[in-house]
């Protein structure tokens, strides 16, 4: 081909990007430590079978938006496009259902073939949490106010709004399924050929439609929320007073679902209406069957995922780039001396650019381009008398510093 290309839905994240891209995640990770959430990574690949016992072979992601090849030993394999459920099968494979309760925060690449859109990308990023092995509403509340704390300290909590449902215990759901899909047919003919299809398969997902149609016929729907168990009812309302205590915002959205039937109790999404039809920027719920589904011990568990591209996309705090001390010699025999001057500052803390080639002239206008806080001039002269030449690029102002003082100097500079 005459020019190369990124595969369309990919994109390169040059520094700026991954500096905004850190900033979410070590944000992220340092409020979940606060919270007892230990970093758990598992795999890019899975065996297909993972995702597909624990997405559903009817859902969307697994008929038409996973990565799957045969890897050169003829198995299945498949990119991740969500973490849940290769964490699920480290519980199982791993023995760590003995270890109970497990807190874990993961993050890194997802891959979903989808149309690329504002936000949502074929390769994209999240953060991601998981509580394992804590039956009680506590845990969904942990989660959710982790979430929010993150949102908080992201300086974009203002701009997201918590939507929270309950999808009830089995119990619940069976009585609800029975009354949505009467409900449902009745307006089948007027459904999308999707929610169509739903409706035999996965009635819930029909409340999830982004039909236009579709979602004027659910707007009448009857609530899962008249529907929930005495014991469903308390659970909603142990985690809705939990909310309040802490003073964070929710709206109830009895539309907000999750179409497995291994998902109970709780759901939840913090959206915004900044990033236009993809509102969502962390979704997540209770899985109680999960586990369960995949072969392994009953083992309750709620989490969330959020997407870094669509966080970063409403960081308006972004942070500023380090700005280096650039340390130049003035001529060839001071670049050993600036070579060694140079290594001394890093291992001490400070971000050093050290020029490569030019005169004095052409260093300092490239430590200018790069926007350094300051330059420390190696010149011959100053280091037989043990110092070198400190000058504010910002001020021009500029001194004879002794070397053994150069550190103090430069905290400044910081």
């Amino acid at each position: 081909m005459s020019s190369l290309q990124p595969v369309r839905g990919t994109r390169d994240l040059l520094p700026a990007d991954s500096r905004r891209h850190r900033h979410v995640l070590e944000t992220a990770r340092e409020v979940a430590e606060r919270y007892g959430f230990g970093d758990m990574v598992p795999p890019v690949f899975e065996f297909t079978e993972v995702f597909k016992r624990t997405l559903g072979e009817t859902s969307d992601v697994v008929q038409k938006e996973m990565y799957t090849f045969l890897d050169r030993g003829g198995d299945e394999i498949t990119l991740r496009p969500e973490f849940t459920a290769g964490i699920a099968r480290a519980l199982i494979s791993g023995g760590l259902s003995q270890n109970l309760p497990l807190k874990f925060f993961s993050h890194g690449p997802v891959f979903r073939y989808e149309r690329p859109q504002l936000g949502r990308l074929r390769q994209f990023h999240q953060i991601n949490v998981e509580v394992l092995g804590i039956a009680e509403p506590q845990a969904d509340l942990e989660t959710i106010v982790l979430a929010a704390h993150i949102l908080e300290e992201l300086e974009v909590i203002n701009v997201c709004t918590l939507e929270l449902n309950s999808l009830g215990d089995p119990a619940s759901r069976a009585a609800y399924r029975k009354v949505l899909v009467e409900f449902l047919a009745d307006h089948r003919a007027t459904l999308s050929k999707d929610s169509q299809a739903r409706l035999e398969r996965n009635p819930l997902r029909v409340l999830d439609s982004k039909d236009v149609d579709d979602s004027r016929i659910v707007a009448d729907a009857p609530s899962i929320l008249d529907h929930l168990t005495a014991e469903s009812a308390d659970f909603f309302a142990a985690l809705r007073e939990g909310l309040d205590a802490l003073a964070i915002a929710y709206a109830v959205n009895p539309r907000l679902v999750r179409g497995l039937d291994y998902y109970t109790h709780t759901a939840f999404e913090f959206t915004t209406e900044s990033l236009g039809a993809q509102g969502a920027v962390i979704a997540g719920g209770r899985y109680d069957g999960l586990v369960e589904a995949m072969g392994g011990p009953s083992t309750p568990g709620v989490g969330w995922a959020g997407g870094i591209e669509r966080l970063v996309m409403l960081c308006t705090n972004e942070p500023a780039p380090h700005r280096p001390v650039a340390v130049i010699p003035v001529g060839g025999a001071q670049e050993i001396p600036a070579l060694r001057l140079a290594h001394d500052l890093r291992r001490a803390g400070f971000v050093v650019e050290l020029g490569a080639r030019g005169n004095l002239t052409r260093r300092l206008k490239r430590a200018n381009k790069l926007n350094a806080a300051c330059a420390v001039i190696v010149g011959g002269d100053e280091l037989a008398r043990g110092a070198v030449t400190l000058r504010d690029l910002d001020s021009g102002a500029q001194a004879e510093v002794a070397l053994a003082e150069i550190e103090d100097h430069l905290t400044s500079f910081r």
